[in-house]
C-alpha cells in the first residue's frame, strides 16, 4: 500500500462505516417511535368514537 489515497481510504473506512451504522440505528428508532405514536393515536381515536366522546382540544 504505497499509495497515499489507498492509505487514506483504508484509514477513513472504519469511521465512515461506524457513522453509517449509527445513522441506520437512530433512523430505525425514530421511525419505530413515530409508528408507535400513530398506532396509539389511532387506537385512542377508535376508543373515543366507541365511547361517543368529543375530540380533545389540541
Amino acid at each position: 500500500m504505497d499509495s497515499f489515497w489507498a492509505n487514506a481510504l483504508y484509514s477513513l473506512a472504519p469511521t465512515v462505516l461506524v457513522g453509517v451504522l449509527f445513522w441506520i440505528i437512530v433512523r430505525a428508532i425514530i421511525r419505530s417511535d413515530r409508528t408507535e405514536r400513530n398506532a396509539y393515536a389511532r387506537v385512542e381515536a377508535e376508543e373515543r368514537a366507541r365511547l361517543g366522546l368529543d375530540k380533545p382540544a389540541a
